[in-house]
């Protein structure tokens, strides 16, 4: 299934306003863990895949990165992509990620945000990407954390008052499809465990570098009390990978 709610009219309003939507990388919670994952982009070849509005894809080349290729299913998100760029050097594609065809060793670094868990195949990205690279190339990505998408409700436990009393986890050994509520009804995404990501990459020839689990910043705490109870579960798994040969 290659689905694309990111074109749907109402989904695609509700997502433009959302903070990481309008802030861009600063407003993305998970931002200040992913970008220490990050090697040094100068005169590096970027592949960005589901790369949305194209915050990723312009980082990059204010890392001083020789190219960026950004990939995304959604016209409606490279639309806006391309009016918020105006850079030569960066590349907008618009095809399924499941559906890339790239050259081998074509790239330097590889990075997706929050994109594979829409994904059936992550085994399969994996070879791709592994394919892709150059040696010593990098893959960096993150993902909504297993411990988020094992129920098809993706939701605290709550009291009769409405109180937050905890983050409940169930099937967690089931892999794979999870129909959920994300700034709409009849989203699908796929679960699988924290041990399946990692083995897929292993099995694909990668050498697993860092494992991150998001929590919030510092700052993110002063400003917000209610991201307290980010610490109480995370949101987000980011994993580091290189391709050594």
């Amino acid at each position: 299934m290659k689905q694309n709610k990111y074109d749907e009219l109402d989904f695609f309003s509700a997502y433009k306003h959302m903070a990481r939507s309008i802030k861009g990388l600063e407003g993305a919670g998970e931002w200040h863990i992913f970008k220490s994952l990050l090697p040094d982009l100068r005169h590096k070849t970027v592949l960005d895949l589901g790369c949305g509005f194209g915050w990723h894809c312009r980082f990059a080349r204010e890392q001083q990165a020789s190219s960026v290729v950004g990939v995304d299913i959604s016209e409606k998100m490279l639309q806006q992509a391309s009016e918020l760029t105006d850079d030569p050097k960066i590349t907008y594609l618009q095809l399924p990620i499941e559906d890339i065809e790239f050259s081998a060793s074509q790239f330097d670094v590889v990075i997706s945000s929050l994109a594979f868990h829409y994904i059936e195949s992550f085994e399969g990205i994996c070879k791709k990407v592994y394919d892709y690279l150059k040696p010593d190339g990098t893959f960096i990505f993150s993902v909504e954390h297993p411990i988020f998408t094992s129920r098809h409700e993706q939701d605290w436990y709550l009291d009769d008052q409405g109180n937050r009393l905890h983050w409940p986890v169930d099937n967690y050994q089931a892999e794979g499809v999870r129909q959920t509520s994300f700034l709409a009804e009849n989203v699908i995404k796929y679960h699988r465990t924290i041990s399946t990501y990692m083995n897929d990459l292993i099995n694909a020839g990668f050498v697993l570098e860092v494992i991150k689990e998001s929590i919030p910043s510092e700052e993110m705490l002063k400003n917000d009390a209610a991201m307290e109870d980010e610490n109480r579960r995370p949101m987000f798994l980011m994993i580091s990978a290189k391709k050594i040969v």
